[in-house]
């Protein structure tokens, strides 16, 4: 459903995520698990009980061959595909007990994940036809950073900065501690030239400021609608806007029609919903 490059992350970090989830959930063992024979195979189906996009299939495949490499999966859809409620998306056939102690990590993984990507397509069609990109933000689930970015391009949407390495992001803390934005910016150039460098700015004064101080982005912090109009018009051609702060379905298309680039949403990774999903089991 969505043109952004699906390239989720390494094999290596989905098996890191994968153990960790094993470690939590089955610890010593699964004592439930025993009271099925060891040598049963089972089949079962995965049903999406609503409508959704996809996210994490390769995160749900991994915790079912990390206790049965021999499982078959088969799949009817794809990470970014839209699915509607009742559709049978994955039939699984191997060793019972590996099917019942992998599936709620597996399910966990698959869940979030696409309440994420279905979270984001939804805030992608309320801004579609202006041109505007919506972003995420670095509030995401611990450890589950790289996954949830994946699943936002999952819904069609862009992933801002990965963390505090890859870009700079001048706030409001930033500024009052280098003593000015031309002072920040001016730190940020000499340490880290090659990294996109964005100030955040609370009125048009400071968006003049940022501007006169040559940052590639600019973060409107809560404008009201005619003062993103406004700043459009002063940083046309210099620089990159984006707009943060009160972003949720209701308002971001009218945020979008101001003409901005941009359009962060923390809620994306933040208040994630888990989508139906059911797994049934069936003994050969």
């Amino acid at each position: 459903m969505t043109s952004v490059q699906l390239v989720p992350p390494s094999s290596d970090l989905i098996q890191a995520d994968v153990e960790r989830a094993f470690a939590e959930d089955i610890g010593t063992g699964d004592a439930t698990a025993g009271l099925l024979p060891a040598d049963a195979t089972a089949s079962a189906a995965l049903t999406c009980r609503e409508d959704a996009v996809m996210a994490g299939i390769d995160w749900f495949n991994a915790c079912f061959r990390q206790l049965d490499p021999q499982v078959q999966i088969e799949w009817t859809v794809r990470d970014g595909d839209r699915v509607a409620a009742g559709s049978v998306i994955c039939r699984l056939r191997g060793k019972a007990r590996a099917l019942v102690t992998a599936e709620r990590s597996a399910l966990n993984f698959l869940q979030l994940l696409s309440g994420t990507a279905t979270s984001t397509a939804a805030h992608v069609a309320a801004v579609a036809g202006t041109g505007v990109r919506v972003l995420d933000t670095r509030k995401t689930v611990p450890g589950l950073r790289l996954a949830q970015k994946y699943a936002v391009r999952c819904g069609g949407g862009h992933n801002h900065r990965v963390g505090l390495y890859d870009a700079i992001l001048v706030k409001e803390n930033h500024i009052i501690a280098a003593g000015s934005i031309k002072a920040a910016a001016e730190a940020a150039r000499r340490l880290h030239p090659k990294l996109l460098l964005e100030i955040e700015v609370e009125n048009l004064d400071e968006l003049q400021q940022a501007l006169d101080a040559g940052a590639d982005r600019i973060m409107l912090d809560n404008f009201t609608l005619p003062l993103m109009r406004e700043a459009v018009g002063i940083a046309k051609g210099r620089a990159e806007l984006e707009i943060s702060g009160n972003v949720d379905l209701s308002t971001i298309g009218e945020y979008a029609s101001t003409g901005v680039d941009f359009i962060s949403v923390g809620a994306l990774t933040k208040h994630v919903r888990a989508v139906d999903l059911s797994l049934r089991l069936k003994l050969d």
